[in-house]
């Protein structure tokens, strides 16, 4: 776990770097395919997904958490397999990203990070970067 400090621009730039952020993104997907198939199912995107944004499905009652991943799916899901694949995979990190950083905007936030966490590497990147 780290803190740091950071704004909107910090995750919209890590974001338009696209080589940089999806070798972050595949990294992520891989951690989530544990089965290797090449697809997150739904109950492997539940079980899993908290890890990169610190969700805790403790606090939400289980029909918004249901409805949450049917929308996922229902978005995301373009080849209607009931999985999600690299690249819708992707594509809802990004949404996920860009909303975030339109969220916190030009404000700055401190933040406590997971290593693995897109944030965390969306600091990284802009340390880089300077």
């Amino acid at each position: 776990m780290s803190i740091a400090v950071l704004n909107g621009s910090t995750v919209t730039k890590f974001v338009d770097d696209k080589a940089k952020f999806e070798n972050c993104v595949d990294e992520c997907f891989e951690k989530l395919d544990f089965v290797k198939n090449g697809g997150l199912s739904r109950s492997t995107l539940r079980e899993r997904f908290h890890r990169f944004f610190d969700m805790e499905d403790e606090a939400q009652p289980i029909e918004e958490i249901d409805r949450l991943y049917n929308n996922i799916f229902e978005r995301f899901d373009e080849d209607r397999n009931g999985n999600i694949d690299r690249s819708e995979f992707r594509s809802l990190m990004e949404e996920i990203m860009l909303a975030m950083a339109r969220g916190i905007g030009d404000s700055l936030v401190l933040v406590a990070l997971d290593q693995d966490s897109l944030l965390n590497k969306a600091v990284q990147h802009e340390s880089a970067t300077k």
